[in-house]
């Protein structure tokens, strides 16, 4: 219900998973898909990415109504996940709404 009357009021939530954001250890699954099933709006989820395969999980578990930000797992702030996959796989995306 909260969420319901939240989303009244704006375009997108952005959601921090706060246990994990920052720290490279994976994504808050749980949450990703209680937003997926319960928003009435789209949401960017933030927080524990470490590789494509954490991008993958959200897409799955959040469908077509929880997005992702990539921050400090980035190489280009001191991470390990390279920037160009993380582009080439959202561009990849693309291609799969489009189909």
């Amino acid at each position: 219900a909260t969420l319901e009357d939240l989303g009244s009021y704006c375009a997108e939530f952005l959601v921090h998973g706060v246990d994990v954001e920052g720290m490279k250890l994976g994504i808050d699954e749980e949450l990703v898909r209680r937003l997926g099933q319960h928003s009435p709006i789209p949401v960017t989820y933030a927080g524990g990415a470490r590789s494509i395969a954490d991008l993958e999980l959200v897409r799955g578990a959040g469908g077509a109504m929880v997005d992702i930000t990539v921050g400090s797992a980035l190489d280009c702030f001191g991470g390990a996940l390279p920037y160009d996959e993380v582009v080439a796989w959202h561009d990849a995306q693309k291609g799969l709404v489009a189909a």
